[in-house]
């Protein structure tokens, strides 16, 4: 799918793989509808987006209003909407048992509504509104990009309700790609390694450095924004990318801790 022109709607899109991917399709040509519970650090967007491309819209991926409002607004302000990129993510952590105590479920339930349940919520709501869209190249219509993680896999302690939410979004992937098929919309999801974003920048420098010396292959660093920005475009300009998850990690394997 050729960028120019396209509407994207973008969650997560207040800092970190949302923030850089708003500004990335925003910079190939794209309409961009960002949605982030975070309205202060979601302005930043109209300092890198010309702002008849954009619409900030407040909201959480876990309310079905909050996105309805979102993909509505899309339609309405830029006459489709061909892009969703779910960003949208927490990662909460807790032990299975901890001092006796079990993992708090009001914990899970915060993880798997906002990482699994959000991003289909986004989907599904984004989709309906695709298959309006007049088919392009190939009869596309539409392109879905979901944030999952190495931590599907390889889920570190603590990473109970984290991993699951992540390894949900994996498993959603090809059944999705499967019902949206017939329609010319793509779903891909990425599975992003140790990235230098939010989660991660309370870290100690020597915390920080000791866990890429023992989990990262090559190159020996995080990863950055700007990376997971690039593979998003990649995938929705590349109309061969479908029903599958991407690993992004630089070889790392997780250790347990």
């Amino acid at each position: 799918m050729k960028l120019e022109g396209k509407v994207a709607i973008v969650t997560g899109a207040a800092s970190g793989l949302g923030f850089a991917s708003a500004c990335g399709l925003a910079a190939a040509g794209a309409s961009i509808v960002a949605l982030d519970l975070d309205e202060a650090r979601m302005a930043r967007l109209r300092e890198q987006i010309e702002p008849s491309r954009l619409l900030l819209c407040a909201g959480s991926v876990a309310e079905e209003a909050h996105v309805a409002a979102a993909v509505d607004a899309a339609v309405a302000r830029f006459g489709a909407l061909h892009i969703a990129v779910n960003c949208a993510g927490v990662a909460d952590a807790a032990k299975t048992v901890s001092k006796g105590e079990p993992f708090p479920l009001a914990t899970w339930n915060k993880v798997i509504a906002i990482n699994l349940t959000g991003t289909f919520n986004v989907i599904r709501l984004a989709a309906a509104k695709m298959l309006g869209n007049d088919p392009g190249d190939d009869g596309e219509r539409g392109v879905i990009v979901n944030t999952a993680s190495g931590a599907a896999w390889q889920g570190q302690v603590g990473q109970a309700a984290y991993s699951a939410s992540k390894a949900g979004v994996i498993g959603l992937t090809l059944p999705v790609a499967r019902d949206l098929a017939p329609h010319g919309v793509r779903v891909v999801s990425i599975a992003p390694g140790l990235f230098d974003t939010a989660m991660v920048a309370g870290m100690p420098e020597q915390v920080s450095k000791s866990i890429i010396e023992r989990m990262v292959l090559f190159p020996a660093r995080m990863g950055r924004a700007e990376e997971f920005a690039a593979l998003v475009r990649t995938i929705v300009e590349n109309a061969y990318f479908n029903a599958t998850t991407i690993s992004l990690d630089a070889g790392a394997r997780m250790s347990a801790r």
